[in-house]
Order: C-alpha cells, then structure tokens, then sequence
C-alpha cells in the first residue's frame, strides 16, 4: 500500500519547497504541498476553537506562542484531512527535513505492517531506548519506545490514529510535540523506526511559521521540571500497564 505524502509549507517559503521536493523526487516520490496555518491570519473564533489558554495554563509550563500554535493547527487540519478522504494512512512532513536512502522503500513497508498502529515516527533522538524492536526492512527496525521522543518532523498516521487525536486535542494545549508524547490521554499507538528515516536541515533551527518560545524563565524552569519528572513516572506506569505493542 503506497501511503500519501504531503508536507507542510508556508507559500512564501520556495526554498524549502524546492528542496524537500528534489529529496522526493530523488526517491521516486511525490509529496502534496499543504498550505501551513499562519495563526494571527486566523480569526479569533478560530483560534478559540483550536486552542484553550485554559488547558495550557493546566498542562503546561509556559504560555504557547503563534509559531507553536501555528504548527500545531496546521497538523490537526491535516489529520481532519485524512479523515475526510479515503486513505487508510498518511505520510505528514514538515518542510525542513531530508529523506534518507530506502525511505520510498520504507514507506512502503510501514503501509504494508499488519501490526496495528496509530502513528509511526520516522525521526527520533539518538538516545532514544525501546521497550521492544522487530525488523520492518532492510537494516531499520520498528521500535516501540520506551519515552515517545518529542519530534514531529516525520511520521505517518493512520485513520485511527487521526480520529483519536482530532477528537482528543481540539482544542489543544500545549505544543504538539509534547501533546503527542501523552499516548495514554488518547490510548495512541506509537511507535517509531530505528535508524531514523529523516535528517532536519539547516532550516530547521529557524521557524518559518512564526517565532517559537522565548527563553524560559525561573518560575517556568521549576515548573517545567515538575513536568518532566511528572511525565516519567506517567508514562513508565502507563507502559506497564499496556504491556508491548510490537511481539
């Protein structure tokens, strides 16, 4: 099964297009441009509807900003997007990544695993530990993390993996990165592949939807560590609970 690709791109921004569009083709692909959401372009009953400063003081340290928020709408309008086609799964990049070699051939594996899963991350950290791996294709393993890394540059997404999310993060509260990493919140299946399939860019260290998070204060510091350990033992135990995905 050949999985739909599509990547999110300000229009402004043709460099990055260009480029993530020669990687594609490179591999024998093609990508759909989506337009990335610009979020003081939104009008305030939109925003309203897509983020609740109410939530984010609950779950999170730090007030977001319109480039998080701008990010994060512009993924959710894709996961509305593949619930109102018909493919089963889809292939969501952001513009400032390059395709490692095999990564058609990979894509292409991902859309052919029985295994059930709601999301595949194909960029991660490389001190990311697994609770479990199996072989996908040649030379790169599935793996089923033991703490979900917080990139979001890459991943494909099935149509559960979609409804799940659309119907849990709207309106949304912290920055996607995080907000994905609360599998249980949503019960979603994540896993990952390892040696990851993507590399960021030298674009990838500037925003192009807006600016990110100024530096985060004494206050904020104390409270984003809270969070952290918080979020250790939540997901250690949740983990426990669920047991493996991949066996």
């Amino acid at each position: 099964m050949s999985l739909p690709i599509f990547y999110i791109n300000l229009a402004r921004d043709t460099e990055r297009r260009a480029k993530l569009e020669a990687e594609l083709a490179r591999q024998g692909l093609h990508g759909t441009r989506f337009e990335a959401v610009w979020w003081a372009d939104l009008d305030a009953a939109e925003q309203q509807r897509l983020y609740s400063a109410e939530l984010n003081a609950r779950q999170y340290h730090a007030t977001l900003v319109n480039g998080e928020k701008g990010c994060y709408a512009s993924h959710l309008r894709l996961w509305q997007q593949l619930l109102a086609s018909g493919a089963p799964a889809m292939v969501v990049l952001e513009d400032d990544v390059g395709l490692k070699d095999g990564f058609a051939a990979l894509l292409e594996a991902i859309g052919q695993r029985a295994q059930p899963w709601d999301m595949v991350k194909l960029i991660g950290r490389e001190r990311d530990t697994f609770r479990g791996r199996c072989l996908l294709d040649r030379g790169v393993e599935l793996v089923d993390y033991k703490r979900v890394p917080s990139m979001t540059a890459g991943y494909a997404i099935s149509r559960a993996g979609a409804q799940k999310l659309c119907q849990s993060r709207l309106p949304f509260g912290r920055p996607i990165d995080v907000d994905l990493r609360y599998w249980w919140e949503n019960d979603l299946a994540v896993l990952g592949v390892s040696p990851a399939a993507l590399v960021l860019d030298e674009t990838s260290f500037t925003s192009s939807i807006g600016s990110k998070a100024t530096a985060v204060r004494l206050g904020q510091r104390w409270r984003k560590f809270r969070r952290q350990c918080a979020y250790s033992a939540l997901s250690a135990w949740h983990n426990a609970r669920r047991g493996p995905l991949l066996k």
